[in-house]
């Protein structure tokens, strides 16, 4: 288990932009344009670790569809 700020208290939510890049956000923040919420909220550790989970090729999108890869 990752260990990011463990005393930061703030909630965090999961975002994912059109290059399917993620990042997190305060929840309680209007979410910036260009991004989405994926829908995983939680503490900073919760939301980077499911990222780890989940974000397995950091090439951009358009990178990876101009490669020929559909993921």
């Amino acid at each position: 288990m990752s260990t990011y700020d463990e005393d930061d208290a703030t909630t965090y939510t999961v975002v994912v932009n059109l290059e399917a890049q993620y990042s997190i956000w305060h929840a309680d923040r209007p979410l910036p344009d260009g991004w989405s919420a994926v829908g995983k909220t939680g503490s900073k550790t919760e939301c980077l670790n499911h990222i780890d989970e989940i974000w397995t090729d950091m090439r951009p999108l358009s990178l990876r569809r101009a490669q020929g890869e559909t993921g």
